[in-house]
């Protein structure tokens, strides 16, 4: 029987902290939101191990040793930015090194590992280029190079994806695509593979790394670039499904 697929979810978690002025008088709220929930619940109920680190856990938490990351077969970073990772409170408040976690992701895909990047303000170089993915590790093992600065495609009124490459794994079967409110643009890496277009930027691409496998998905895994129709799409969980399966190998 083959073994049951573990994955590590980074990211998808952020604080919103809201000003009230009425008058003379403010008060302040805050919330904590996480984003992941449905894809996660995707991805258990085919009976995927999902470990899933909010982006305020994977600061400190992530692994920080290739034995440690390789306890997962495909790591998913979504909405987490690069600095997340490089500086750990230990570096950045008390100046002791650490591992460079996205050189370890790096050489994870290139042992065997795989390795999702989701679409958001944080991931690719996203709002203000704040993500600053490109011209790290990571960026040379994903199936996509990246823009120096913002590199966001809003699309208020909805735009679809166009699937190019119909027989691949990972969206053989997906029909009736929903339009989606936007997403990172992206160049495809010379030995990318394309599977899906939007506006004719990648959306969905894929690549062979050394021995394991990299991809990205350039829009939201929901909202607010992913709808509700997204999240009530018929081809939703098969769609995450079919990525992991897909990067993870055979198993």
């Amino acid at each position: 029987m083959a073994n049951r697929l573990r994955v590590l979810l980074a990211g998808e978690s952020w604080v919103t902290r809201s000003l009230h002025i009425k008058g003379f008088d403010t008060f302040e709220t805050s919330s904590y939101h996480e984003g992941g929930t449905q894809m996660i619940d995707a991805l258990r109920s085919d009976g995927i191990e999902v470990t899933y680190q909010p982006s305020h856990v994977a600061a400190d938490s992530f692994p920080e040793t290739m034995d440690s990351l390789r306890e997962h077969d495909v790591v998913i970073l979504s909405d987490i930015g690069a600095n997340t990772l490089l500086l750990p409170d230990k570096t950045f408040a008390r100046s002791e090194p650490s591992p460079n976690r996205l050189q370890l992701l790096h050489d994870f895909v290139g042992e065997g590992g795989g390795l999702l990047m989701v679409g958001g303000y944080l991931t690719f170089q996203g709002i203000a280029g704040k993500a600053n993915y490109h011209g790290t590790p990571v960026e040379a093992v994903l199936p996509v190079t990246f823009f120096p600065g913002d590199d966001r495609n809003e699309q208020p009124q909805g735009v679809r994806p166009v699937v190019v490459d119909e027989q691949h794994p990972v969206v053989n079967g997906l029909r009736d695509w929903p339009a989606f409110l936007g997403y990172n643009r992206s160049t495809l890496a010379s030995d990318g593979q394309l599977v899906a277009t939007i506006s004719g930027d990648p959306f969905i691409a894929v690549r062979s790394v050394g021995s394991g496998r990299s991809a990205i998905f350039s829009s939201d895994c929901g909202p607010h670039w992913g709808p509700p129709a997204f999240l009530a799409w018929d081809g939703y969980a098969p769609l995450w499904r079919n990525l992991v399966r897909w990067l993870a190998g055979p198993h």
